[in-house]
């Protein structure tokens, strides 16, 4: 049998992480210990818990967060333009001195791909492109958007959270938009989760584009704590405005007013630029405050680089003020939806 792998002390922050790891432990001892196989299970959530632990202990180093969001106009289909497009922005934003960038929706990639798909898929655990984003991360946080070949032949369409050298988080758009100038369903798999990670900076959680449009899925990453709602986007523009912008841009801003009010937390939406395959795209992004007011904005239709620096303590004030976290029941809302969907059973 194997020693125990060693708890190291500076992974220990209170009683209440040593219990849940001991409590975890315990049940993976109960339930394999008389075979090797209980081994590889306890590895597993010996490195889940120190990665968690650090990122609990840097949430503290942090009161502000420089946010820099770069609303770029990506070649179609170009993943190596577009990566090189990325680094410019990256050294860009370091010399900023910015904490977080957040790029577009299938920033790597370009958006209207279709048959493109597959061969501009990526996977983050073997692309030498990944270990490069992997690098830069150390210095600054990034989002990136990108295709995604989690399993042979399965495509999303994805961002990816990544800090200290690593990915983080990967979140997997859900709800792919097929009607109309949209194709996304005919290319792309669906992803099957809305989560909150932890992050330097706090909780935080990331819907891309037609995900925003619903707000349930907003509303699963408030019941989950998210602090920080990142919504890296591809929107193009439709319907005539009074304003220098589409109609559809003030549907965004709508949105990103009463999530970041009700959800009492930071919402910032990058947006894309630029023309492909027809369409073109709106612009526009923003940073709303957890009172829903906005507080940043980019340019509609150009390109731009926005840097805002965001006061995390804002969060705990518009808690205090309008108490919709202390007041949420996820288990009633839970329980409600499990009659509907029998109730709507075939």
């Amino acid at each position: 049998m194997p020693p125990i792998p060693f708890i190291h002390q500076r992974y220990i922050l209170n009683d209440f992480s040593v219990c849940l790891f001991i409590s975890q432990l315990t049940s993976y001892f109960l339930l394999f210990n008389s075979t090797y196989i209980y081994y590889e299970k306890i590895n597993q959530i010996f490195k889940s818990f120190a990665s968690e632990l650090q990122c609990l202990r840097n949430c503290g180093n942090f009161s502000f967060v420089r946010v820099a969001i770069a609303q770029i106009t990506p070649h179609l289909g170009d993943v190596k333009k577009n990566f090189d497009l990325h680094l410019k922005y990256i050294k860009k934003a370091k010399k900023k001195k910015a904490d977080l960038l957040i790029f577009p929706e299938l920033s790597l990639t370009g958006y209207t791909l279709k048959d493109l798909t597959e061969e501009v898929a990526l996977n983050p655990k073997k692309d030498s492109l990944f270990g490069e984003l992997n690098a830069a991360s150390r210095q600054i946080s990034l989002i990136v958007g990108f295709v995604e070949e989690k399993e042979k032949g399965l495509f999303y369409n994805s961002a990816a959270f990544l800090s200290k050298g690593k990915i983080l988080h990967i979140h997997r758009k859900v709800f792919l938009p097929t009607y109309g100038m949209f194709e996304e369903g005919k290319f792309f798999a669906q992803g099957r989760n809305f989560k909150t990670f932890l992050t330097p900076y706090g909780k935080m959680g990331m819907m891309i584009c037609y995900d925003f449009l619903h707000y349930g899925a907003s509303y699963l990453l408030f019941a989950g704590g998210s602090e920080i709602i990142i919504v890296p986007s591809a929107a193009p523009g439709r319907g005539l405005s009074n304003k220098e912008c589409y109609e559809t841009s003030r549907m965004w801003e709508l949105m990103g007013s009463a999530i970041s009010r009700f959800s009492s937390a930071f919402l910032i939406y990058c947006n894309r630029v630029g023309f492909e395959d027809g369409k073109h795209f709106a612009g526009g992004s923003f940073i709303y405050n957890p009172m829903g007011e906005l507080i940043a904005q980019a340019s509609y239709l150009d390109q731009d680089f926005l840097i805002q620096k965001i006061n995390l303590a804002d969060i705990r004030e518009a808690r205090k003020k309008w108490p919709y976290k202390r007041d949420d029941r996820p288990e009633i809302i839970l329980e409600s939806l499990k009659r509907i969907i029998r109730n709507n059973e075939d």
